[in-house]
């Protein structure tokens, strides 16, 4: 029985036998607790909250726009079909092997694509769950009073001191209005309390736009990206190649290519008309090294708000756009555009006017296609260059020397077959496949090739017709855009800029300043400074208001004064010899509200 009980007491505390010669550690009640704690689920709605709490925090906010700077960098890297699908589809030529699936990332459609507008979207939605609770906020904060006045001014950053001369007249509470009066010019919201009291004191506080710049640049930025929007929904843009003499009329059948917005409708087109009258290129004849070179572009033109508007003369340079039915017209590339007249095996002519030719290399050395589907019996197609400044080499090759039109001269191969264009199958007007057709003129067959001066026609061989080249204009490639959010996200964008320079120098202060009478009649003043954040210009501000007071209550500043900016360090200001205002520092027990105020 003895030997039982000897066992019991020497079981462990929490009643597990002993193993070995070592007894097991007692779990904490704090470590119990943790196991035996089971945390709620969130829940459904719960999660929402959480990821909303997350969506809209100004962290996520930053870097959902740090992303979609990051997500744009493609557009610049890789061609987009919006702005010239040719470009696109021979990129993906030249790069077989990672280009469809660079075109299934929609690398080549990167700001219309899946991934970048949802994080368009998340930033959007991320601005305004930011903005709107800060925004009310800040409402509520700017019609409230200032903070009560601390117990203990003394242990504000910046302090200081005044004494009024009994001599001088001004009781405390014409003190207390002196000073409220002065706060009010520089701008600060004054509550006078206790003004009929023996100690009346005022808050005052200013620097509300800094919050109200900070909210203006995050809305500013909904704005922007509210535009772009607009203009991504509603907006177009489209390119023309305009011959000297031909006229563009704003519909769609008058675009040469047209990239229209996600709800675009046709409707949104104004019929304004512009007519190309005569294009002007001024080359470098002066310069050594860069004879030739093109430095000036002048387009003529003549153009009509409205079909019935009247006509206006006007100029399009590059950098100059025209502004007709709220679309703007660049000027963005020019050439020469052969007039020839081609005509088929019966005599008839089948092609009559300017062919525009393709830019390949210097000089303008240019390709020319000309595709000619209404000759008979045969469809003609010919293909060839065309030199400003036809110069022949030793081998027998030509080129171009020089920009200017001194020697003129056409260059083709012809060719008669099936040019496909029956079919319907869109085709690129500056190529052509010559697989499926017979060539009639080459440069490796016994004819030869065609080669014609201004003025010059030349007979195809087999009784396939005739081209004559009649002479040469210029040519000029416009882009025409309209963007109905363009000037909102101007105005938006430089109200974001402002919005920031107005949160980055104005600061928000608060002033409290207590006075009360000493018995010997003096009446003793009081004040102290304190910035949300930093602000280095504090004791400036506290040395403009100091020195305010003084001239008010015409005060030698300094002479009858303890230093500005003395502190307590945590020791009463009455124990402080000659210290003026001993006796309207207030014991320590306020000190800890003091801190809760500040």
């Amino acid at each position: 029985m003895s030997e039982r009980v000897n066992e019991k007491k020497n079981l462990p505390a929490n009643g597990s036998k002993r193993t070995g010669t070592k007894a097991a550690t007692p779990a904490s009640p704090v470590a119990a607790a943790k196991a035996e704690a089971v945390l709620p689920a969130l829940g459904p709605m719960g999660m929402l909250r959480w990821a909303w709490t997350q969506l809209t925090s100004m962290r996520t906010a930053l870097f959902l726009l740090l992303l979609l700077a990051v997500a744009a960098v493609p557009g610049s890297l890789f061609p987009q079909r919006p702005a010239n699908p040719a470009n696109v589809t021979q990129y993906i030529k030249d790069n077989p092997d990672y280009g469809k699936i660079l075109d299934a990332l929609q690398l080549y459609d990167v700001y219309s694509s899946v991934w970048f507008s949802a994080i368009y979207i998340l930033l959007f939605i991320s601005l305004i769950g930011c903005v709107v609770p800060r925004a009310i906020a800040h409402y509520k904060a700017m019609r409230s009073q200032p903070p009560r006045t601390p117990a203990r001014l003394s242990r504000l950053p910046e302090y200081g001191t005044l004494v009024i001369p009994a001599d001088a007249g001004i009781p405390a509470s014409s003190a207390i209005s002196d000073a409220a009066g002065l706060l009010k010019k520089r701008g600060y919201r004054v509550d006078v309390r206790d003004a009929d009291g023996a100690r009346p004191s005022l808050g005052a506080e200013r620097g509300y736009l800094r919050e109200v710049g900070n909210l203006v640049f995050h809305t500013s930025l909904i704005g922007v990206l509210v535009s772009v929007a607009i203009g991504g929904l509603f907006g177009y843009s489209g390119q023309r190649i305009l011959v000297e003499g031909d006229t563009f009329v704003n519909t769609l059948v008058g675009y040469d290519q047209f990239s229209p917005g996600t709800n675009f409708q046709s409707s949104q087109l104004q019929p304004y008309s512009v007519q190309l009258d005569k294009f002007q290129i001024t080359f470098d004849r002066e310069s050594q090294g860069k004879v030739g070179q093109p430095i000036d572009f002048k387009a003529d033109v003549t153009t009509k708000e409205s079909p019935d508007a009247p006509a206006q003369k006007e100029v399009l340079k590059v950098n100059d756009p025209l502004t007709l039915g709220g679309t703007s017209m660049y000027l963005t590339g020019n050439g020469y555009a052969p007039v020839v007249t081609i005509r088929d095996g019966a005599g008839n002519v089948a092609l009559q006017g300017p062919v525009v030719a393709k830019l390949q290399g210097d000089n303008y050395y240019s390709s020319v296609v000309i595709k000619v589907p209404d000759a008979k019996p045969d469809q003609l197609g010919f293909q060839g260059f065309f030199l400003p400044t036809a110069l022949v080499t030793d081998q027998g090759v030509s080129y171009s020397g020089d920009p200017e039109l001194f020697n003129p001269r056409l260059t083709l191969n012809s060719f008669y077959g099936d040019l496909g264009l029956d079919s319907g199958a869109p085709q690129n007007v500056f190529e052509m496949d010559i697989k499926k057709l017979t060539p009639l003129n080459a440069r490796n067959l016994d004819v030869g090739g065609i080669s014609l001066a201004p003025g010059t026609s030349y007979t195809l061989p087999d009784g396939k017709g005739s081209i004559s080249f009649d002479g040469v204009k210029r040519y000029i490639g416009v882009d025409i855009h309209h963007n109905p959010g363009q000037l909102y996200a101007l105005i938006f964008a430089l109200l974001a800029v402002a919005g920031l320079v107005t949160s980055l120098y104005v600061n928000r202060r608060r002033v409290w300043v207590r006075t009360g009478t000493h018995e010997d009649g003096r009446t003793m003043v009081e004040y102290g400074l304190l910035a949300r954040g930093e602000d280095h210009r504090l004791a400036g501000e506290s040395a403009a208001i100091r020195k305010l007071l003084a001239g008010a209550w015409k005060l030698d500043d300094g002479s009858q004064s303890a230093p500005s900016g003395t502190a307590d360090n945590g020791r009463a200001d009455a124990t402080l010899p000659g210290n003026p205002t001993a006796d309207f520092i207030p014991s320590s027990a306020g000190s800890s509200e003091s801190k809760k105020d500040q």
